[in-house]
């Protein structure tokens, strides 16, 4: 097939864009699809609606700021089916590389001021460390060696802000939507996926969730295997031990009714020298990633653990040398004769998730989004998903060798001294409700300097191996 073009990528951009329309819903969506994809795709610091009509639309900027605001802040196409094509067009290519291993769990968050951008609140934002006004989103990614794909996204609400029926109403948050925890909103997204039919993997977590004792017995309920980062705290009974009373569950604390449980640091302290092994899990841009690891079966108690159901798992436990003490704990379900090494490289897994969000921040903008609605959070993140796919897709066309010599979309030519007048005027008369005021995103007001570099020189896209 004749893909045009000098490397034939603005044909298959064009091929991929044209799959997404067929679920976009009307054929008058098509060409905004098109320019909102086409500027989450090229370069500049800011991928918010108006810096991207200046790009897509330079000579008309007010009337493309306008269709481009209304298309992903109120026009009604599905979330759900947009992602359904982006998976049916990207897996594939993942999966040539080998079988999806990985379901993994997370959320990210997006620094804000204000507080009239739905779900922002005063809360823990992984991307500052700490807790600061923010949005958080919980995702799934199907994961393999070769690459990750996000394939459910779902803004979390606040107890705050599910209970205000004013802020609610304005934001335009569906009457069904109620307040759920990130635990269980990632729940329900591995509930779907298996019935969804999606290639199976084992569910990979963080503490933030795999520390819950509710999560990890919700993953084992809809069939999954998991490998749970969790806290030192852990309360487990030793290699060998388990709860001596039948009938009997342990208290909130465990060890006044079940003596012998220990936390999962203490465990580790009481291994012998020989039970630590240096593993070699993947490598890097600068040589194989390794560390020193220890695994032993235990059994988990907690205070909803019924003791006649208590099995067996991995404990894994890492600790550097140099380190005063374990730095980090895992819970696994997988078989009991799984390789040492396997169990370390599922745990590591994880870091496609940090690669995605990192790309995903960086490079296509999933932070920029400076509406105040449900409908258009939403349907940002689907594009830059959507976008992010194709990215993808691409890469496996170009060797890195010529990866610096490639360019993916033709440069839109924007005027050294442009600056797009009245549009924000225009686009707040016409959606009063869509447009925050200043005070709601950080950033905004930032101008974009012309395109003159094409996307597959930028980092996102020339990164193979990124030490997370």
């Amino acid at each position: 097939m004749d893909l045009g073009g000098r490397d034939g990528s603005e044909a298959r951009f064009a091929s991929y864009v044209e799959g997404l329309v067929r679920v976009i819903g009307h054929a008058d969506r098509a060409g905004p699809l098109r320019d909102y994809c086409t500027g989450l795709l090229l370069p500049g610091e800011r991928k918010s609606v108006e810096p991207m009509a200046a790009k897509t639309a330079p000579g008309r900027t007010a009337a493309q700021h306008q269709s481009l605001l209304h298309f992903v802040g109120v026009a009604a196409w599905s979330d759900e089916k947009m992602l359904a094509k982006v998976r049916e067009m990207v897996l594939p290519g993942i999966e040539r590389h080998g079988a999806i291993e990985a379901w993994i769990i997370d959320d990210t968050g997006f620094p804000k001021q204000g507080r009239h951008s739905v779900g922002v609140g005063r809360q823990y934002c992984g991307q500052l460390g700490k807790r600061d006004n923010c949005q958080v989103a919980v995702s799934l990614s199907l994961a393999n060696h070769h690459a990750s794909l996000p394939v459910a996204y779902r803004l979390y609400l606040p107890k705050d802000w599910a209970e205000d029926e004013a802020r609610r109403g304005k934001a335009g948050v569906p009457a069904d939507v109620s307040f759920e925890t990130k635990q269980e909103i990632a729940l329900k997204q591995l509930g779907w996926a298996c019935e969804q039919g999606l290639a199976r993997g084992v569910a990979v977590m963080d503490p933030g969730y795999g520390h819950s004792a509710e999560m990890r017995a919700g993953v084992t309920a809809v069939g999954l295997t998991y490998v749970a980062g969790i806290q030192s705290n852990t309360l487990a009974w030793p290699p060998g031990a388990g709860p001596k009373r039948q009938g009997e569950a342990p208290n909130k604390k465990g060890r006044r009714d079940q003596p012998e449980l220990i936390s999962a640091k203490e465990v580790a302290l009481e291994l012998p020298k020989k039970a630590w092994r240096r593993i070699k899990w993947r490598e890097g841009s600068a040589g194989w990633l390794s560390s020193r690891f220890a695994r032993v079966r235990v059994r988990v108690g907690h205070r909803h653990v019924v003791p006649e159901n208590v099995v067996e798992e991995w404990l894994l436990i890492e600790w550097p040398e140099g380190e005063a003490e374990p730095t980090k704990y895992w819970l696994s379900t997988l078989a009991q004769d799984i390789s040492f090494r396997q169990l370390v490289d599922l745990a590591k897994l994880r870091w496609r998730i940090e690669r995605d969000y990192q790309e995903l921040k960086q490079e296509v903008g999933i932070g920029h989004f400076e509406g105040r609605g449900w409908r258009g959070f939403h349907h940002h993140a689907t594009l830059c998903i959507a976008a992010y796919g194709f990215l993808i897709s691409e890469r496996e066309t170009i060797p890195p060798s010529e990866a610096g010599r490639a360019t993916l979309l033709s440069q839109l030519a924007v005027p050294e001294n442009h600056r797009p007048r009245r549009s924000a005027l225009t686009a707040r008369a016409a959606y009063p409700k869509l447009h925050r005021n200043d005070a709601d995103t950080i950033g905004h007001g930032a101008r974009e300097k012309p395109a003159t570099m094409p996307l597959l020189q930028s980092p996102a896209y020339q990164s193979q191996a990124v030490d997370l």
